[in-house]
């Protein structure tokens, strides 16, 4: 290190300094007579040694000797004078190497020979005190280590060369400016010597002038450049190129802080950095590249992105607002387009997965950033009512019905717990339910469930979610198709029993559905074989045998055969539906049928008709003809079985033609969800005023948002509370409209 950056050197250094064979104090000392002879001639001689040291030039005299000179003249006490005369030769000496600086050419080209000039001179007056420090030693540990107000030899070095050189207001500018000029090139990309610029500014600092004359200056400087270096390549660059360049300046500056520049800099030099280049153009940066990178998913630099916010007073919060605005904007996108129905709920999964990447990789997992990101989905989710209840339940569906070979059981419950992610968000759950319960009673009595664990797995799930009264008549159902199963057990062995099966050999399964649990179905009287009805019979007979007392209501619409039958390929079955099995079983006693023929004999409503002989005269699998050919049927078309059927299978399934869930089915279920909620408000109302007898307007409407659990809009609620008012639960304050009363 150079010897500028030392502290003043302690008296065991400076001892070691001269000559091994110094005498030691355990000796008597034979001082020398004092005249001012004698007293003259030392001084002549110490001076000589001094002007030598400072010319650099070699000393005439023996080390010990002339340290035995100063302890003798410090002994007869003429310590004060010798200081003074120390003194003066010092700062003589130091006024004439100002002359050096103020005649220097002042051509910029020669800054960085007048800044090494500046430097030789600083390190040749270093070492120079030093070694004047080790030979006075004896006056600087007595003398004036008792005279607290004398500086010591190094401070006086310090003091003199600060006073005479560095404060010569030309001389520190130009060394101020040398060293600025110095340091705006390498942040050009020019190489420097950094060795210089160290030194130069530790002169700065040990001579106690670093702020005043150099630091306000670099930080004002500094200021300039990144300011106008912000506002130029916020123009020219791309927020990613830019982002880059930023961490780099902040990375060469604090470089810069260990390189050669004071540690009480780096804390206003990089705040001035971000603050230019960052916290200038925060908004900027956030509105011309946030959504680009987001859309991109460019994870390196949205981590960047995060780190430099970070830095910045205000950033993260600049940055949540625009991360929530984000999600609030895409998502509200991805709901609101109804063309996008079909993938809605895949879009969604996918985009819950990119944004929860974002939050774990780039933004360390910050709570806030999570939190903001839960509400901007609840809030998006929500715009749309009903419909992402209603998708979710449809998609769950898909999920678990038979056929579905996307998934292995662990994919499938990986799939199920991203569901319940977004099913959190959903106000509106009553509307999932509806939904799901429908598909979920189709699933069960078609036999189309992929897998019993994984319904039961997202049984668990929605209760653990929403309590055990929302799952309760889901729960049912599966309890229903249970005992439906023992009963089926002991009801074929009470046929078998009593023989009272047909000799036909046909089996019937029934499954015995708790109406509450189920969802309703608009019944639909239709003309069964007498065989069909017989066995209808039996079974009635054997249940109200065991449960008295109880309704059986039948399903047409909800049952299925399998079929055997004859074609010229050879025998083969079909898996059917009850409505086709009707049509079907006309063509064992006639070869050809009309549209009106089939409606009479199996009294099927019109539309559904349509829709069973179009599947199984136009669809895949065609064991019907239609004339004419078309894919539509009309009133005049006619049918008749089609013999020629040819298929590989043994045992043929032929797909019943769903309306596309009809606009009034899908209507009829958000209807009876609107009915449900109707009941809920009222039981809801009469509660709470049960409880507090006498109530205003506010408070009431106030409590029942606090109490039920899906959205409603203050219209409806007043609709509700009249209506209460009109059957009597309820009173208005005769002085007080707005004033309600319970009625017992």
């Amino acid at each position: 290190s150079p010897a500028c950056l030392q502290p003043s050197p302690s008296p065991s250094t400076a001892a070691a300094a001269l000559p091994a064979h110094t005498h030691t104090h355990n000796k008597p000392l034979l001082l020398p007579k004092l005249t001012d002879s004698y007293t003259e001639d030392t001084w002549m001689k110490l001076r000589d040694a001094v002007s030598a040291i400072q010319n650099s030039t070699s000393i005439r005299y023996n080390l010990e000797e002339l340290y035995q000179a100063v302890e003798n003249l410090c002994s007869y006490k003429v310590s004060p004078v010798l200081y003074k005369q120390l003194r003066q030769v010092c700062e003589d000496h130091v006024q004439a190497q100002i002359h050096q600086f103020r005649e220097y050419p002042s051509s910029s080209l020669d800054s960085l020979s007048f800044l090494k000039r500046m430097n030789r001179c600083w390190q040749d007056h270093c070492s120079q005190t030093i070694m004047i420090r080790s030979i006075f030693l004896f006056l600087d540990r007595t003398y004036i280590l008792q005279n607290s107000l004398l500086p010591s030899i190094w401070d006086t070095g310090l003091e003199l060369f600060r006073t005479h050189i560095v404060s010569d207001g030309a001389v520190q500018s130009r060394t101020v400016e040398g060293i600025l000029e110095q340091i705006e090139r390498e942040r050009n990309g020019e190489t420097v010597d950094r060795s210089l610029l160290r030194s130069l500014l530790g002169m700065l600092s040990d001579l106690q002038v670093y702020k005043d004359s150099f630091e306000q200056r670099f930080l004002t400087e500094t200021n300039r450049l990144y300011a106008a270096e912000g506002q130029r390549l916020m123009q020219e660059r791309d927020v990613p190129e830019y982002l880059h360049h930023v961490a780099r300046r902040l990375e060469e500056e604090n470089d810069r802080v260990i390189s050669y520049l004071d540690q009480s800099t780096q804390k206003p030099l990089i705040t001035t950095v971000e603050k230019q280049l960052l916290g200038e153009h925060m908004n900027a940066i956030l509105q011309k590249g946030l959504w680009m990178l987001l859309d991109e998913n460019r994870v390196c630099e949205l981590m960047l992105l995060y780190e430099l916010l970070n830095k910045v007073k205000g950033g993260l919060t600049a940055l949540l607002q625009a991360w929530r605005d984000y999600i609030k904007s895409f998502g509200g996108e991805i709901v609101s387009s109804p063309e996008k129905d079909k993938e809605m709920v895949q879009e969604l999964l996918d985009f819950k997965d990119k944004m929860d990447h974002v939050t774990q990789r780039c933004f360390q997992r910050n709570d806030t950033f999570i939190n903001a990101m839960k509400e901007a989905f609840e809030s998006f989710i929500n715009k749309r009512p009903n419909k992402p209840a209603e998708l979710i339940a449809k998609y769950v569906d898909s999920k678990l019905r038979a056929g579905n070979k996307e998934a292995t059981e662990e994919e499938l419950e990986r799939i199920l717990d991203k569901i319940m992610i977004i099913f959190r968000f959903i106000h509106g759950k009553d509307v999932f339910e509806a939904f799901y319960k429908k598909d979920l009673a189709k699933r069960l009595l078609v036999g189309k469930s992929a897998s019993v664990d994984a319904e039961k797995s997202m049984l668990s799930k929605l209760k653990h979610e929403c309590g055990a009264a929302f799952t309760s008549k889901l729960e049912g159902m599966f309890k229903d198709m249970e005992l439906s199963k023992d009963i089926m057990i002991q009801f074929k062995q009470v046929c078998y029993m009593q023989n009272q099966s047909d000799p036909s050999n046909i089996e019937l399964t029934v499954n015995i559905l708790t109406m509450g649990y189920w969802p309703s179905y608009t019944p639909m009287d239709v003309h069964l074989p007498t065989e069909m009805v017989k066995l209808q019979e039996v079974f009635k007979v054997f249940y109200l045998g065991k449960h008295s007392g109880r309704k059986l209501q039948w399903q047409p619409t909800l049952g299925h055969a399998v079929l055997k039958t004859e074609f010229k390929e050879g025998k083969k079955e079909l898996q059917v539906s009850l409505f086709q099995t009707l049509v079907l079983l006309m063509f064992n006693e006639s070869d050809e049928c009309s549209v009106e023929e089939i409606r009479a004999a199996t009294g099927i409503e019109d539309g559904e008709l349509k829709r069973t002989l179009q599947s199984l005269a136009c669809g895949k699998a065609r064991v019907l003809n239609k004339m004419p050919r078309g894919k539509d049927v009309e009133d005049a078309d006619r049918f008749h079985f089609n013999s020629d059927f040819r298929h590989k299978l043994f045992r043929i399934k032929i797909n019943q033609i769903q309306m596309k869930e009809t606009v009034e089915e899908q209507v009829s279920t958000t209807e009876r969800v609107f009915q449900d909620r109707q009941y809920q408000i009222d039981a809801a109302v009469v509660r709470i005023m049960k409880m507090r007898k006498t109530l205003s307007h506010n408070l009431l409407v106030s409590e029942l948002y606090n109490q039920l659990k899906f959205p409603v809009k203050p219209a409806d609620l007043k609709k509700r509370i009249e209506s209460l008012i009109d059957r009597d639960y309820m009173e208005r304050d005769k002085e007080n409209p707005n004033q309600y009363h319970y009625v017992a």
